[in-house]
């Protein structure tokens, strides 16, 4: 029954990895309240996730005057931050994310036409 049992998950495991997953994007974005270039680059964020990573992207959005514990682990020196922490590599991204093709490029991404 056991070998069965692992031929099963066996199984499943190997169609698993010949099924071709998309890449989950875990992005921070740090901000300073709602300030200008604050609330700018939450619409960019966003607007540039929904329109190339549809569904495959986790943002979360941290005031650093609210969590400064969670900027000061995460050595954040200058705000608005995006930071791509998976996939691999991390990077970061300062500004409000006005240059949808610098992001773009950050991010590894492809503009669409």
């Amino acid at each position: 029954m056991k070998a069965k049992k692992a031929k099963n998950a066996t199984a499943a495991f190997e169609q698993a990895l010949a099924t071709p997953q998309k890449q989950l994007y875990v992005l921070q974005l740090y901000v300073t309240g709602m300030t200008p270039r604050s609330t700018r680059a939450i619409a960019n964020a966003k607007k540039i996730c929904e329109e190339h990573l549809q569904g495959q992207y986790d943002l979360s959005v941290i005031d650093v005057y609210q969590q400064p514990q969670l900027a000061k682990d995460a050595q954040i020196l200058a705000v608005p931050t995006l930071v791509k922490k998976l996939p691999l590599p991390l990077r970061r991204i300062i500004g409000d994310l006005s240059d949808r093709d610098q992001v773009l490029l950050g991010l590894k991404l492809t503009p669409k036409p």
